[in-house]
């Protein structure tokens, strides 16, 4: 269908495909979460349909009791943040397709209430690889090229507070090499979807330990000179194509359990974490770590901070025990 568009003086102008134009709407609309979220929404969704449909209820629209039925149907199997995720990808479906759904009615709105009193709210976070943890870590890197690859992106995602999809999504031409280290360019991330971009530097320490040495000590040894930072590596210590965010899981596990941890506390988010807990215990601003963190919520970076500051004094000491 196509509308014709009177100019401000009146004149008729070329003619505009609403059909064309809804379609450009919708996929802004859809373009305005990020692809993880998109992945996770149409997943909810998907499992929402097939449960409706295994019941006989209608998925679309869905009345408020279905929902809340499907919320209690999946209390055990489902955790509180996924249920609430669940909630939101039911809630946007509808809205996206024209139908209202209200998640304050009360067969949603006190099922979940009731589930947060029973199952409570806290949520099981990966074990934050602090200092300490780190070096543990890295000392079951040797010399072959894959420990050289693990080495450098441990150190470079602690460094830089770096979330899983930032780091495997760098290029060489996002990691400036001066003097004074590394200047690492996030062109997109969880907290800048419009991609205006953000800067972050990590400093040479000249330890044993410095992020910009062994970042140097990768890209040499895999003669990386374009394309993604870190890639696979073969077992024969052939380089492979990108990595994607499971794997860095994955090496970060396994690292753990060489070093005699417990892999499975670990993801791909400790070194983050681990990141802003050790720099707590350094006594180090809450401003300053967040400027590297790059959090978009206090609340989350200040739980890391209460972490650190944990046993800053000994009170059990300090009282005489």
């Amino acid at each position: 269908m196509t509308a014709v568009t009177p100019s401000i003086t009146g004149a008729v102008t070329t003619p505009v495909d609403l059909a064309a134009v809804a379609d450009r709407a919708a996929d802004l609309a859809e373009g305005a979460r990020a692809e993880a979220t998109r992945r996770a929404y149409r997943s909810d969704w998907k499992h929402f349909e097939e449960w409706c449909a295994s019941h006989g209820f209608a998925a679309l629209p869905a009345t408020p009791e279905t929902v809340g039925l499907y919320v209690v149907a999946h209390e055990n199997q489902l955790s509180m943040a996924t249920l609430t995720r669940r909630l939101s990808s039911i809630a946007t479906a509808h809205r996206m397709a024209g139908h209202p759904m209200d998640t304050r009615h009360p067969a949603v709105r006190d099922v979940m209430r009731g589930l947060r009193r029973s199952k409570g709210v806290a949520q099981r976070h990966a074990e934050a690889l602090t200092v300490p943890l780190v070096r543990r870590v890295l000392d079951t890197c040797a010399g072959k090229l894959i420990d050289l690859r693990d080495r450098a992106l441990l150190l470079v995602a602690f460094a830089a507070a770096l979330r899983r999809s930032e780091l495997v999504a760098l290029t060489v031409d996002d990691v400036a090499l001066v003097p004074e280290g590394l200047r690492i360019t996030i062109r997109r991330s969880k907290g800048d979807q419009e991609g205006e971009g953000q800067v972050i530097a990590v400093g040479r320490t000249g330890s044993a330990t410095c992020p910009v040495a062994a970042y140097e000590a990768w890209i040499t040894a895999a003669g990386i000179e374009a394309g993604r930072l870190f890639r696979a590596v073969t077992r024969h210590g052939h380089l492979g194509s990108k990595l994607s965010t499971n794997a860095v899981a994955r090496i970060v596990q396994r690292r753990a359990a060489l070093a005699g941890l417990d892999a499975q506390a670990f993801s791909g988010h400790s070194m983050r974490a681990g990141f802003a807990t050790s720099a707590a215990m350094q006594g180090i601003e809450e401003r300053v770590i967040a400027k590297v963190t790059r959090h978009r919520s206090t609340a989350v970076l200040r739980r890391y901070i209460r972490d650190g500051e944990l046993f800053q004094r000994n009170l059990s000491a300090e009282l005489g025990l």
